[in-house]
C-alpha cells in the first residue's frame, strides 16, 4: 500500500493548496475582477511559469530522478552526493542567466505575446514591467524543485506538496496588504509570485540536510552526472510542458480577442487545474521514482504493473472530474469568483471556457501518468517527439476554431483555445499510450473493458442525479452568496453519491484498484 499511501499524502497537501488557491482566486476576482491588468499580470506570470516547467518540475525533475534513483540503486553515498552538489551548481548559475536575460529582453518578450493585441497593445508596458517583477520567480522555484525532487525520491512527498500552499499565502497577503500602494494595484500580484518562489526555497533546502544531502554548489558544466542530465532534459522541454506550451499559444490568440479573454482563460484554468494536479500529478510524482526502481532492476513485469495500476485509478479519477466540471462549470464560477468586480458576464465567459477544457481533463491527468514510464526509462525523446506533433495539431486547431469565432466577433470566441488546448491534449496522450504499447514496455492488465464499462454507468447516473439538482437550483448567479456555496456543495456530494452507489452496484470495489506486489 506504499503507493497508494504517498499519493493519498501528496494528494492531501495538494488539496490544502488547492483550496489556499481558491481562496486567492476569489479575492483576486473580488478585488480585481477581470479587467486589461489582471489581463496583463497572466501574461507576465505565464512566461516564467512556462520555463519553470522546464528548469523545475517538468523537463528537470524528469531527468534528474531517474538518475538520481539510479545512484541510489547502486549504494555509492559519495557518488550521489557529487551528483546533487554539481547538479545544483549547474542548475542555479543556468537559471540566473536566464533570469538575467528576461529581465533585459522583458519589453521585447511583452510585444512577442501581445503581436496579436492590436488596439490592446497599450498592455506592451505594463506586462514588461509586470516581467521584471516575476522572472526572478524562475530562479528560486528552480531551487525549490532541485529540492523538492530529492525529497521525493527518498519517498518524502508530504513537504514539497505543501511548498505551493505558500505561494498562495504569498499572494493573498501581497493583495489585502499591499495592493494599495501601487499605482496599479495588479502589480502587487506580481510581487507575491515573486516572494512566493523565495519562501518555497527556503522552506524545502534546510529539508535535505536531515537526508544528509544538502547540496555545496559546484559548477562544472562538464561533470559527468550534469551533461547526463541536461542531455535528458533537452528533449523533454516540449513533452513535459506540453499543456504550459498550449496555453502559451493560447495566450497568444487571446489577445487578439477581447481584454479580457486572457482573464476569463486563467480562471477556467484554475479550476481545471484542481483535479489535474490532485490526482493526476500526485500520481505521476509518487509512481516515477517508483518506475525509475523497476527498470533498475530491470523488473519489466513490476513495471507493467505499476503503470496499469496508476492508469486504472487515474481513470476511475478522471471521468467523473471531467463530467463534473462541465456539469458544474457556471455554479463554480459564480460561486468562487462571481463577487465585487466580477461581474455575471465574466462569470459566464469563464464557464464556457471550463466547459471546453473539461473534454481533455482525462487526457491531461493520464498525459501525468504515462510520462514517467518513458523518463524513468530515460527514454526523453519519444515524449519529445509526440509533444511537437501535440503543440503542431494545437496550433492549426487554435486557428481553425478562433479565427471563424473572432471574425464573426463572437464574444466567447475564447473557448475555442480552450477547446483546442482539450483536444490536443487527447491527442497527446493517446499517442503517448501507443508509442507504449508498440514498444512492449505496457501490458494491459485483464478486466479493462468491464472497468470502463463500469465508469461509464456510474458516471452517467452521477451526470443524471447533477442535472436534476441543478433544474431545482435555476440561475446560479442570481442566487446569494451563502446560498451558493450550500447548493454547491450539496451538488458536488450528490454528484460524489451516484457516482460512487454506481461503480458499487456494478461490482467496483477498493480491493479492485489495489497496487501491485513486486519481488
Amino acid at each position: 500500500m506504499k503507493l497508494l499511501r504517498s499519493t493519498l499524502v501528496f494528494s492531501a497537501f495538494t488539496l490544502l493548496s488547492r483550496i489556499a488557491g481558491f481562496v486567492r482566486d476569489t479575492l483576486q476576482a473580488n478585488l480585481f475582477g477581470a479587467g486589461a491588468a489582471v489581463s496583463a499580470f497572466v501574461v507576465a506570470y505565464r512566461i516564467p511559469n512556462y520555463l519553470r516547467r522546464i528548469f523545475a518540475e517538468g523537463s528537470f525533475a524528469s531527468a534528474f530522478v531517474p538518475v538520481l534513483s539510479e545512484l541510489r540503486q547502486q549504494g555509492d553515498e559519495a557518488a550521489l552526493r557529487d551528483f546533487i552538489d554539481h547538479v545544483a551548481g549547474a542548475l542555479l548559475a543556468t537559471v540566473v542567466l536566464v533570469t538575467g536575460i528576461g529581465m533585459l529582453l522583458a519589453p521585447w518578450i511583452a510585444r512577442l505575446f501581445l503581436v496579436l493585441a492590436g488596439k490592446h497593445s497599450s498592455q506592451v508596458d505594463l506586462v514588461a514591467e509586470m516581467l521584471r517583477i516575476t522572472f526572478p520567480y524562475l530562479t528560486f522555484i528552480s531551487m525549490t524543485a532541485l529540492a523538492g525532487s530529492v525529497l521525493n525520491s527518498f519517498r518524502q512527498f508530504a513537504l514539497p506538496a505543501f511548498a505551493p500552499v505558500l505561494h498562495n499565502a504569498s499572494v493573498i497577503v501581497a493583495m489585502l496588504l499591499f495592493a494599495r500602494y501601487f499605482d496599479v494595484p495588479e502589480k502587487a500580484l506580481a510581487w507575491g509570485v515573486c516572494v512566493a518562489g523565495l519562501l518555497q526555497m527556503l522552506l524545502l533546502w534546510p529539508a535535505m540536510r536531515r537526508l544528509g544531502l544538502r547540496p555545496r554548489l559546484r559548477l562544472d558544466f562538464h561533470h559527468a552526472g550534469v551533461q547526463r542530465v541536461f542531455r535528458l532534459m533537452l528533449p523533454t522541454i516540449f513533452s513535459s510542458s506540453v499543456a504550459q506550451i498550449n496555453l502559451l499559444v493560447g495566450t497568444m490568440f487571446a489577445a487578439m480577442l477581447v481584454v479580457e479573454a486572457q482573464s476569463w482563460l486563467y480562471y477556467s484554468d484554475r479550476l481545471v487545474e484542481f483535479p489535474l494536479g490532485m490526482f493526476g500529478v500526485a500520481i505521476g510524482t509518487v509512481i516515477l521514482p517508483h518506475l525509475s526502481g523497476r527498470y533498475a532492476d530491470t523488473d519489466a513485469q513490476g513495471f507493467s504493473q505499476t503503470l496499469d495500476w496508476a492508469l486504472r485509478l487515474t481513470t476511475v479519477v478522471a471521468i467523473p472530474a471531467a463530467l463534473g466540471l462541465a456539469l458544474l462549470a457556471e455554479p463554480l464560477t459564480a460561486t468562487l469568483f462571481g463577487h465585487g468586480r466580477f461581474r455575471a458576464v465574466d462569470a459566464a465567459m469563464t464557464a464556457y471556457a471550463i466547459t471546453a477544457m473539461s473534454i481533455g481533463v482525462p487526457a491531461f491527468m493520464l498525459s501525468k501518468v504515462l510520462l514517467p514510464a518513458f523518463y524513468a526509462r530515460q527514454d526523453t525523446r519519444t515524449p519529445m517527439r509526440v509533444a511537437v506533433q501535440t503543440v503542431v495539431v494545437n496550433v492549426l486547431l487554435t486557428i481553425a476554431l478562433v479565427t471563424p469565432l473572432w471574425w464573426w466577433q463572437v464574444t466567447a470566441a475564447h473557448a475555442g483555445i480552450a477547446a483546442a488546448t482539450a483536444l490536443a491534449g487527447v491527442l497527446n496522450s493517446w499517442l503517448l499510450w501507443r508509442h507504449l504499447r508498440r514498444l512492449g514496455i505496457f501490458r494491459p492488465a485483464p478486466g479493462w473493458g468491464k472497468l470502463l464499462l463500469q465508469i461509464t454507468a456510474a458516471a452517467l447516473l452521477m451526470m443524471v442525479a447533477v442535472l436534476a439538482w441543478r433544474a431545482q437550483v435555476g440561475p446560479w448567479m442570481a442566487l446569494g452568496t451563502v446560498r451558493r456555496i450550500g447548493d454547491l456543495l450539496l451538488a458536488i456530494a450528490i454528484g460524489a453519491f451516484a457516482y460512487g452507489l454506481g461503480l458499487w452496484v456494478l461490482g467496483l470495489r477498493p480491493i479492485d484498484l489495489r497496487e501491485p506486489r513486486h519481488r
